[in-house]
């Protein structure tokens, strides 16, 4: 069958024309569209509400964990309280303890220092307390050096010159290092011009001239690496090497040996009888003790013997006891002064000598 275009336009137009017609009457109408009340939902009244959750457990569990933490709080406050108190009591106990336990060794060194007499000088500082005494004996005027070392490095012995065979005064050595005192340490052998120590002797924790087994009384005196005064006869090198020394020197004899005087042999007791002295010993606290007495001269007319410088030593209360050089060669420097009277008029050079330090 033939359509035609025509045919079809007319078609379409008859199947929109109810369509476009009741469009038109809509728009050219007054018509109003109303909803029923039922259309729209109802509004919410205080009525209509919905009851309310019951909050209180809440409110109590939260007022329970506020009372909880304030009580935890103040167990805490009281724990820290505690714990300070604590600490401050255990502080004062050990104080208290720390002194009680130095109550003895002040007795002690009160009760020495005591029979020293009276201090004329004293020089005290972190490394060491340095008392000077005069001393005036039946027949001679001495001297005396209490020290109480602090620190390993407050004593030292130095060579003369810092060099084998040199030799220099206490004086000089004292001002070469910057010492507070200075005394005179072993004895010495000349020979080739030049001045050597005598046997055995231990410099900065060597040995400078090697180590000699004793012989004919002498000794070795010195300081141990814990500032411990070190002497005797030492017979091998071990041995003596086992007492850790820091330093020291050698001579003759021995005086005291835990506060009992040692035999003086005749030799000593006699060449010379008198004279000018040097002596160092030691105390139980290990704070060490020398004493130099003066003479005129080395003739055995003046100064003090061997004997008498073993009484003072046991009347003072030293535990162990050496002779060092003595002679000309006794020499104390104290603050920058020379304490003594040196009986060759001046200070003798000597190699070797023990240096005190503030």
């Amino acid at each position: 069958m033939n359509i035609t275009v025509k045919a079809l336009n007319r078609t379409a137009l008859l199947a929109c024309a109810p369509f476009l017609g009741v469009m038109i009457w809509l728009l050219l109408s007054d018509m109003v569209i109303q909803l029923s009340a039922e259309a729209f939902p109802k509004p919410v009244t205080e009525q209509a509400r919905l009851p309310e959750s019951d909050i209180s457990p809440a409110a109590a569990g939260l007022d329970l964990a506020q009372e909880t933490a304030s009580q935890t709080r103040e167990s805490i406050q009281r724990q820290i309280k505690l714990y300070q108190q604590t600490n401050a009591d255990m502080a004062k106990i050990s104080s208290m303890a720390a002194s009680q336990a130095m109550k003895p060794l002040q007795i002690y060194d009160r009760n020495i220092t005591r029979r020293l007499g009276n201090a004329s000088a004293t020089v005290e500082s972190d490394k060491l307390r340095a008392q000077l005494f005069y001393i005036k004996a039946e027949n001679f005027t001495a001297y005396a050096l209490k020290v109480k070392l602090k620190s390993k490095d407050a004593m030292t012995m130095s060579l003369g010159g810092d060099e084998l065979g040199k030799a220099e005064s206490t004086l000089a050595a004292v001002n070469r290092h910057g010492a507070v005192a200075g005394v005179n340490a072993g004895g010495f052998a000349d020979g080739r011009g030049k001045r050597y120590p005598l046997s055995t002797t231990i410099v900065d924790g060597s040995y400078a001239t090697g180590f000699e087994p004793p012989h004919a009384d002498l000794f070795f005196v010195g300081l141990n690496d814990q500032n411990e005064l070190i002497g005797g006869k030492f017979a091998s090198k071990a041995q003596l090497d086992a007492e850790k020394p820091k330093f020291g020197a050698s001579f003759v004899p021995v005086l005291l040996r835990g506060g009992a005087p040692q035999p003086i042999p005749m030799k000593w007791q006699t060449s010379p009888k008198r004279a000018p002295r040097t002596v160092v010993a030691n105390y139980k606290d290990d704070q060490l003790l020398f004493l130099v007495a003066d003479g005129y001269n080395e003739s055995g007319s003046s100064g003090a013997t061997l004997g008498e410088m073993q009484l003072l030593l046991q009347r003072y209360g030293a535990v162990d006891g050496y002779n060092l050089d003595g002679g000309g060669s006794s020499s104390l420097i104290f603050n920058g002064r020379v304490i003594n009277k040196p009986s060759d008029g001046v200070l003798r050079k000597l190699p070797t000598h023990f240096l005190f330090f503030k």
